[in-house]
């Protein structure tokens, strides 16, 4: 275990994760004003919006519309989530500057949101992240259910930190680890990060808590024990997850 960093750096998904499960429409200039705004109170990482079917998530059916509207500001990256090569295509055309893929630690999650297994998932994501990067696009990678899964339980960190490492030899950056039902204490999330810190670099590693038992502030900062430096948070608290039935939002960016 480490001391605490020096500093850390936000990821601001609210427009993106938060967003997503507003069962009604909101309004395109509305959801530019709230990035505008976010990059104004000084965020310098925005997940504004995701390229994936409107069918399965009709909230970001107009991103990229957002994409286009957005002003871009000095220091501010605006990503958003590609989870095929589609996605991945409409995002270059749309301008967006880093995008990201997810998997799951979970095969039951992972046929829930994507409808594949796991590996299924990680062949997917091969071409998506080569040709993000020869187009000189970063990419991210979340892992959702680290902690424990709604259909499954407890999470092996063993399976957490192999994922991990796929993804990272996919030649992505940086992995969010996603406690995406909030079922995460401090103890739990230092048993997943005696395991996964001990084989990633904890500088390639990204924490993202669920709010919904309220340990999420506790759960970051046994995180930020371990070194992480980059958490992800979502304004207000908004968020949830259309897959992840009893699920809140984000940890709250004020927070």
């Amino acid at each position: 275990m480490s001391t605490l960093p020096n500093s850390v750096s936000i990821v601001e998904v609210g427009p993106r994760d938060g967003l997503q499960n507003e069962p009604l429409a909101i309004a395109l200039q509305d959801k530019v004003d709230l990035i505008h705004g976010l990059a104004n109170a000084g965020l310098q990482r925005i997940e504004a919006g995701s390229f994936v079917s409107p069918k399965w998530v009709p909230q970001m059916a107009d991103s990229s519309a957002v994409f286009a509207s957005l002003t871009q500001q000095l220091d501010t990256r605006y990503s958003a989530l590609t989870p095929n090569m589609q996605g991945l295509e409409a995002a270059l055309e749309a301008g967006v500057q880093e995008v990201a893929v997810f998997a799951a630690a979970s095969e039951s999650f992972s046929q829930k949101n994507i409808n594949c297994s796991i590996s299924e998932s990680i062949e997917r994501f091969k071409p998506v992240v080569n040709h993000a990067l020869e187009n000189r696009i970063n990419v991210r990678a979340y892992i959702s259910c680290v902690v424990g899964c709604p259909y499954e339980g407890t999470i092996a960190p063993q399976a957490v930190a192999d994922i991990s490492e796929l993804l990272i030899e996919l030649g992505c950056y940086e992995v969010s680890l996603g406690d995406t039902i909030g079922i995460g204490t401090a103890g739990s999330i230092a048993t997943l990060l005696d395991v996964v810190a001990n084989r990633i670099e904890v500088d390639k590693l990204a924490i993202h808590c669920h709010d919904t038992y309220g340990q999420a502030l506790s759960n970051i900062y046994a995180s930020l024990q371990y070194g992480i430096q980059t958490i992800d948070s979502s304004v207000a608290g908004l968020g949830g997850c259309p897959y992840a039935p009893g699920a809140s939002g984000n940890v709250a960016t004020e927070d």
